[in-house]
């Protein structure tokens, strides 16, 4: 490539990237992305082990998000959906509680699983009622707080928050204490409320490669390692300098922080272990929650929604626990046991994908949406710049485009 061969220079080829250069070729703009791996997707990858699909971490996909339904659905990603809402297990065996609308046995649930007093379960479905209902718009608007604090400020406490929104929530936040955005985790609740959730038959890296497939071909140039940024002009591995109108800086968050010199942003982490097993031990493509606040947070068996993610008859369960460092293999089977109601000694351990950056920490009282245009020529992208989510990094990206498309 040569000197302003194109338009805009995109660092980085996840989904922030690839939305980036998706809407400056919309516009009619050249793009050139660089790419530091092999393939695109950044934190959202599938590899194959033996196999088995394996994703980088168990993630999902929301029909709901405003911004996947701006940009479209790929087609032929066939996405496998999961039942909107959650097994709980306690003495009395397990418990579905789930849209009725999809499984009428979940209105059982809502009565029978480990959710308190009528007066909790009824302060429960008034704030997740108000969640769901209210305007898209309410949720970005007005005073943020801990999500703790405005469970506190609903009367929601007790059992069902330590029953089912927080195991629920700490999968999806991942962080424990509930201290993330209030509005945010509103926003979440309603999409998952509202909309499909699930995996593409192929696995989660199928989107980013859909997204990919739009662009035209050579636009992305894989194994391209950029050391350095300047407004409008880039250093690539190897010595090569090369220039352009813009820049906009979509790698991952701490990898963006270090090449703009910002401050880089607290990251969570997260371990999903992959067992393959003989039998499900269930056959609901539903999450599994742990109730009694076990390191797991949460298990779910790919296959009974995405039944290619195994190839052969045995189901494949991912279980994720929050953090990078492994926790003792006879703990983990020991709490999938309590949480399952079966036993584990023959489930095989196939994979285990750590992310020590998984997603970056969106604390109560943070703005949703951080500055794209860093300086005349220089822009950024990522969920760190917007909500830790899908959408926040497909959001991200077409705001630094729609920035540089409006010159600002």
């Amino acid at each position: 490539m040569t000197a302003r061969e194109a338009d805009v220079i995109v660092v980085g080829a996840g989904l922030a990237g690839l939305a980036t250069a998706l809407r400056l070729v919309a516009a009619g703009r050249s793009v050139q992305v660089l790419e530091a791996s092999d393939a695109p997707g950044g934190r959202m990858r599938s590899d194959h082990v033996d196999g088995f699909t394996i994703d980088r971490g168990f993630q999902v996909l929301n029909t709901a998000y405003p911004e996947l339904q701006r940009i479209g659905m790929p087609p032929g990603l066939d996405l496998r959906a999961f039942l909107r809402g959650a097994l709980l297990r306690d003495a009395d065996g397990p418990h579905l509680v789930a849209d009725p609308r999809q499984a009428p046995s979940g209105a059982v649930g809502l009565l029978t699983a480990p959710l308190g007093s009528a007066a909790d379960r009824i302060r429960l479905a008034v704030y997740l009622a108000e969640v769901v209902l209210s305007p898209i718009g309410r949720c970005r608007g007005g005073r943020d707080v801990e999500l703790r604090e405005a469970l506190r400020r609903h009367g929601v406490s007790g059992d069902p928050v330590e029953h089912f929104l927080r195991p629920f929530l700490q999968g999806v936040l991942q962080e424990r204490e509930l201290t993330t955005s209030n509005r945010f985790a509103a926003f979440v609740l309603r999409t998952f409320a509202l909309g499909t959730v699930g995996v593409p038959a192929r696995g989660m890296g199928a989107l980013p490669a859909a997204l990919a497939a739009r662009l035209p071909e050579g636009t992305i140039e894989y194994g391209a390692r950029v050391d350095a940024v300047r407004p409008g002009e880039i250093d690539v591995a190897g010595g090569t300098t090369r220039s352009a109108d813009a820049v906009v800086v979509a790698a991952d968050p701490l990898t963006a922080a270090r090449l703009l010199e910002l401050q880089p942003p607290v990251m969570h982490a997260i371990t999903t272990v992959w067992h393959a097993v003989p039998a499900p031990p269930t056959r609901r493509p539903v999450i599994a929650l742990d109730t009694e606040g076990g390191p797991v947070a949460n298990s779910v068996v790919m296959t009974n929604a995405a039944p290619a993610y195994s190839p052969d008859r045995r189901a494949l369960i991912a279980s994720s626990v929050l953090g990078a460092e492994p926790i003792p293999d006879a703990l983990l089977r020991s709490t999938l046991a309590r949480i399952w109601g079966v036993g584990t000694v023959g489930w095989e351990e196939i994979a285990v994908t750590r992310v020590p950056e998984a997603l970056p920490a969106l604390p109560g009282g943070s703005p949703l949406r951080k500055p794209v245009h860093l300086a005349e020529g220089l822009y950024v992208a990522g969920d760190h710049r917007d909500t830790p989510s899908i959408e926040g990094a497909l959001v991200s990206g077409r705001r630094a485009a729609d920035a540089y498309l409006m010159g600002r």
